[in-house]
């Protein structure tokens, strides 16, 4: 039997699966990641743990599948994106910790960009917008904050997302590399010339001799240290996670959409092979890079999607499991009139405000915790819908259906008021660990075991929620939400 393993290192916990040759999960483990708030809106992951972590989780699910090591044909690793660190070459010592894609502690650089003059080329060479999600503000703010330039340009550190730290880690020869998905959400890649760029790295003052070699997604780059698991298996895929799970959804042809529903929500259209000019609020990026080719794909982001059930257990105290939810949401008919807002860390696509904060509006007397979880749940299908609608606006027309994965999508309520707030069947697959299968998709692609056409059969459709909402009713919904919005922007600098 020939299986792949993934490692999934994602915002709040480290993961790793194994898969069958038909896309089966045959074991799986997860370890919670834990979340470091040093200020309001700074956010920051411990890298011992990340790896420490990840080496667990892989053994563990490797042991929990009772497959003999010698099976196991190739890994990948699909990762949190933007999530930015730097260690010194010689030792692997991390200066700092790892600063969270959700950390705004940046915005002043980006605010500095803007004022330049800079939005359009950073949007014309990198298909981003200026803002603090992505890794060449927070890497800037580290080299200056620690004050290792002249190290940095020496060559004696090392910047890394988490693949290339992953990657340098866990991969005999400490190679230093990144894959172009990755490389495309720095803010420093040319997503045209499929290259670092030397004004991008001059705006931010980054020396190049910190960067890792951009490498295909699919695509062999050594192999897993033998003590790791007992014996050298290829690593054969690196992906940012969205990607990674645009490829687990076989959204290989133009014009198919995904959402992905976990700590944040993430809906990504394969555009084709040429990046996508877009001005709607929406991001161009890399799909994937197979065999030098670029695939493109437009994206939008929401940045606090699950996470806002997480704050309703861990801040609120209002569940103790985000599986209560489901229920607790279907115990009443609709929110009475209240949305939840949740700009904790500002607001993404196709807003892009840095200064927006959480909302609740609405409230009467009879706003209760039932009422709190299902706007919750609600907030998450708002704000996918935005992006869906900015989306089939950019495209002139909506496309058919939505892909549905990750963690969220197995809460029938939250899948079914998203195909009534878009008007559209959401299909759910068999397999909603996407982000996994796709990265085992692309190492066993990057390995040589399999074609896209193979690929493409084992991803397989389980359940399709369909619109019962009318007309009337979620144009109502919808402009409840945006009046909500409204309330939430430029908050915290009013």
């Amino acid at each position: 039997m020939t299986v792949f393993a993934a490692l999934d290192q994602g915002t709040t916990s480290s993961r790793a699966l194994v898969f069958d040759g038909n896309g089966r999960i045959l074991g799986a483990f997860q370890k919670e990641l834990r979340q470091i708030y040093p200020k309001p809106g700074w956010v920051e992951h411990n890298p011992d743990e990340i790896l420490t972590g990840q080496i667990e989780a892989l053994q563990t699910a490797v042991r929990l599948s009772g497959v003999n090591i010698s099976d196991i044909a190739a890994v990948g690793i699909t990762n949190q994106r933007e999530t930015t660190l730097l260690w010194d070459k010689n030792t692997g010592e991390c200066l700092h910790n790892a600063i969270c894609w959700q950390c705004r502690r940046t915005a002043p650089y980006v605010e500095r960009l803007v004022a330049e003059g800079q939005a359009e080329t950073i949007r014309q060479k990198t298909g981003l917008v200026p803002d603090a999600y992505f890794s060449g503000t927070k890497l800037a703010y580290l080299l200056d904050t620690l004050d290792v330039y002249e190290r940095a340009g020496r060559g004696e550190l090392c910047f890394g997302t988490v693949d290339s730290f992953l990657a340098w880690n866990l991969v005999e020869g400490r190679p230093h590399v990144t894959d172009a998905t990755n490389a495309s959400r720095t803010m420093l890649f040319n997503i045209n010339t499929q290259q670092w760029d030397d004004e991008l790295l001059n705006m931010l003052s980054i020396p190049k001799a910190l960067l890792p070699e951009v490498v295909d997604t699919a695509h062999v780059i050594g192999d897993l240290r033998a003590e790791i698991l007992g014996r050298p298996i290829p690593v054969a895929a690196l992906a940012g996670d969205q990607h990674a799970a645009l490829f687990g959804q076989a959204c290989f042809d133009k014009g198919m959409v995904k959402n992905t529903y976990g700590t944040g929500c993430f809906m990504l259209m394969n555009t084709g092979g040429e990046a996508v000019d877009c001005r709607s609020g929406l991001l161009s990026t890399m799909a994937w890079r197979l065999a030098g080719k670029p695939t493109y794909a437009l994206e939008g982001s929401v940045f606090v999607g699950g996470a806002a059930i997480q704050w309703l257990r861990d801040e609120l105290g209002l569940i103790q499991s985000a599986s209560e939810t489901e229920t607790i949401a279907e115990s009443i008919r609709d929110t009475g009139g209240m949305y939840i807002v949740p700009a904790f860390t500002g607001l993404g696509a196709p807003y892009w405000d840095m200064y927006a904060r959480g909302a609740i509006v609405g409230l009467t007397r009879g706003s209760g915790r039932a009422q709190f979880v299902r706007a919750a749940l609600e907030s998450i299908a708002y704000q996918s819908a935005d992006l869906f609608s900015a989306m089939a606006d950019h495209c002139g027309q909506q496309p058919p259906r939505l892909q549905a994965d990750g963690g969220a999508s197995a809460n029938a309520f939250l899948m079914q008021f998203q195909a009534d707030i878009l008007g559209i069947p959401v299909v759910r697959p068999k397999v909603t660990e996407t982000t996994a299968l796709g990265a085992a998709m692309l190492a066993a692609v990057g390995a040589g075991h399999m074609t896209l056409e193979q690929a493409k059969t084992i991803v397989k459709p389980d359940l399709t929620f369909t619109p019962q909402m009318d007309e009337a009713d979620r144009a109502s919904a919808l402009d409840g939400w945006h009046r909500a919005v409204e309330r939430s922007l430029k908050w915290s600098v009013d």
